[in-house]
């Protein structure tokens, strides 16, 4: 029996259940034992599941680990952004555990900042909640404070994209590597990011075309896609490849003091947003983004009907819809629908104007009737 008395000590039991052993001593009766045995076991029969306590983290803490998780998840634009906008939220709440931070205080940062605009309380919103999304998936929060709020109604605008003359004018502005810089970035339409990490491995100048590699996707990954080049493209990617350095891995890069180390180093380049200020003041146009380069390219492919699908694979973009935001230009569906509605349109004035004729004439003649 797993149930015994010993004399001078009282009863105990001892039982061996689901490869568990178990026992105990000293009940003062035999039914004491029993009870106690009987709900033993029906505590291993069926367990309380084991809840993990929520930790509160402090919110600094929190921030720094969903940088490291964007930094090496995410592309270096998106990890500028991200430190651009931490950098307030630790300001306002650095000392606090997130506990201590309630929804109505997030809510006021977020109108406070809508005041500079829609679009950067927006992107605090957007950024906030993944930060908050983060520490939920990795159980070191309980909630997310942003849960519930509504991103700001914006004003969007069509976006400026430069004629072909334009970005002509700028680039004749330009000293000769950069002259190749931009070309490049033309001519595939690629991100500035993938040209800047552009290496030689990934352009093959007999077959003609290069291989790109893009982090917008999900989880981050680098998807490579091939992109032909154009004779253009040819004719410079040729000759850097004959000049080059054998030493440099990439088909652009700089040498520049660093900021961490204050050390002279050579790599590729990272940012380069003051050149489009100076090339535009020079040509004389309107200022435009590296990124524009983009949506000019794409809308001129467009305007000579070449297959959405076909440009959704050039530009890199996994979702259609995204392709079309790039498309600035009329298509011949948008013009056709146009003349359709001029000729309807003139098409009722005239039969209106007939009627009114018509009705005119009737009543002269009624007139007329003695």
């Amino acid at each position: 029996m797993s149930t015994y008395f010993v004399k001078r000590k009282g009863w105990r039991y001892d039982f061996t259940l689901k490869g568990i052993r178990d026992t105990k001593a000293w009940f003062k009766t035999k039914k004491e034992a029993l009870e106690a045995e009987s709900k033993r076991k029906e505590g291993i029969k069926n367990p309380e599941p084991v809840v993990t306590p929520k930790t509160d983290m402090g919110f600094l803490t929190l921030v720094n680990k969903k940088l490291d998780h964007v930094k090496v998840y995410n592309s270096e634009s998106h990890y500028r952004d991200f430190c651009y906008n931490a950098r307030r939220w630790i300001k306002q709440w650095g000392k606090l555990t997130c506990k201590e931070i309630s929804k109505d205080m997030v809510q006021n940062f977020i109108l406070e900042h809508s005041k500079v605009s829609s679009c950067t309380a927006n992107q605090d919103l957007r950024y906030l909640r993944s930060a908050f999304n983060y520490g939920k998936k990795q159980e070191v929060i309980e909630v997310n404070l942003t849960q519930g709020m509504e991103f700001l109604p914006i004003e969007k605008n069509i976006k400026y994209v430069p004629s072909s003359q334009d970005i002509d004018k700028v680039i004749q502005m330009a000293d000769p590597d950069s002259q190749d810089y931009l070309w490049t970035a033309r001519e595939t339409m690629a991100r500035i990011s993938e040209i800047n990490r552009l290496p030689w491995n990934d352009v093959n100048i007999e077959a003609r075309y290069v291989v790109l590699h893009t982090r917008k996707k999900k989880g981050g990954h680098l998807t490579p896609r091939k992109v032909p080049m154009t004779e253009k493209l040819y004719d410079v990617l040729n000759k850097r490849f004959a000049v080059r350095d054998e030493s440099k891995p990439w088909v652009f890069w700089h040498t520049y003091k660093s900021r961490k180390t204050g050390k002279v180093v050579t790599g590729p380049y990272t940012d380069r947003k003051d050149i489009m200020w100076n090339l535009c003041e020079k040509a004389g146009v309107k200022y435009f983004r590296f990124h524009a380069l983009r949506h000019a390219g794409a809308s001129m492919m467009d305007n000579n009907n070449v297959p959405i699908r076909a440009i959704q694979k050039i530009l890199g973009h996994e979702n259609l819809s995204t392709t079309e935001i790039y498309l600035h230009s009329f298509g011949m569906a948008e013009r056709e629908a146009i003349l359709t509605y001029e000729s309807a349109r003139q098409k009722s004035h005239i039969e209106s104007h007939i009627e009114h004729v018509e009705a005119n004439e009737k009543r002269g003649q009624l007139a007329l009737t003695p």
